[in-house]
């Protein structure tokens, strides 16, 4: 293995350190951040998930309020409960564990929720302010992860070819537009490639970062990797290992890929670190933004 690896645990904990300085100046104005996690259904990972964000909220001194709903929550029961966050000045961000139960939709789930609280970063407004550019609110979670990890790594995408892998609305879009701001930290060309794409790997040889966000185990070979570029894979999949037990598994074939990159991402231990601490990011910054505007 040739490749850097990039430490996503110890990115996370730089990012966590300001933000824990950030919760102790909003408590000595006599403010705690107020964060609210709702869930619905019994779904394991979206309960490893919620249990996750609950702790790191107590390792921050963040105020967190886990609602538990069941499966069959019905969607007025659902805006219900949001409209009322919306409503608690305690409650400064809020987030809905997705996915959803299948009768419930996510659409008018992100649409209830009030642009001021969305921590997530998913409403219409708030992803609408980033493509006009402007930054200085709410980013999306695991894309904004993904800008720190490269920062962490010293690795700066202006100039540079970025090629992202994925046209989701939590990752690729919004990277995308993240990417190509005339910022610092950011000033890339962007190709965002996809299912519909024509041979792939014809856009990921030539790209200087390379982001995975597709959703299928080791589906970026060091094959279709330029030599030297910086590799950063968002996927978390499961995948049968030894002794029939399950293990994580990246949208990148790690062994190979790092064999050609630069630089590259573990899985676990990359990306994921970064989701969170992000997360913790915004709900800090929702605090600091209603007091602001108290």
């Amino acid at each position: 293995m040739s490749a850097t690896v990039i430490d996503g645990k110890a990115a996370a904990a730089a990012v966590i350190s300001r933000v824990r300085e950030r919760v102790e100046s909003l408590k000595a104005r006599g403010v705690v951040p107020g964060l609210a996690v709702i869930l619905a259904g019994e779904d394991p990972a979206s309960q490893v998930y919620v249990r996750n964000k609950i702790r790191k909220c107590a390792e921050l001194g963040i105020d967190s309020r886990r609602i538990d709903l069941p499966g069959d929550v019905t969607m007025e029961e659902m805006l219900s409960v949001i409209r009322k966050l919306n409503e608690d000045p305690a409650v400064h961000g809020i987030l809905v564990q997705f996915p959803p139960p299948p009768q419930l939709s996510q659409e008018k789930i992100i649409d209830a929720i009030s642009p001021s609280k969305d921590v997530d970063c998913f409403s219409s407004c708030n992803v609408g302010r980033i493509l006009e550019g402007r930054t200085d609110g709410f980013l999306p979670c695991t894309p904004a992860g993904v800008l720190e990890l490269l920062k962490f790594a010293g690795i700066d995408p202006a100039g540079k070819h970025a090629v992202i892998v994925g046209r989701s609305n939590i990752v690729g879009k919004p990277l995308a537009a993240l990417l190509m701001q005339k910022n610092k930290g950011a000033n890339a060309t962007v190709t965002v490639v996809h299912s519909g794409t024509p041979d792939i790997a014809r856009y990921t040889r030539d790209a200087d970062i390379l982001i995975a966000a597709v959703g299928r185990p080791r589906f970026i070979t060091g094959g279709m990797i330029k030599p030297g570029a910086a590799v950063i894979d968002v996927g978390i999949n499961r995948v049968p290992g030894e002794n029939g037990k399950s293990v994580l598994a990246g949208d990148v074939d790690f062994g190979s890929a790092a064999d050609v990159a630069g630089a590259i991402t573990p899985v676990p231990g990359g990306v994921g670190p970064m989701t969170i601490a992000m997360l913790m990011n915004n709900a800090v910054l929702a605090a600091e933004q209603a007091v602001k505007n108290a």
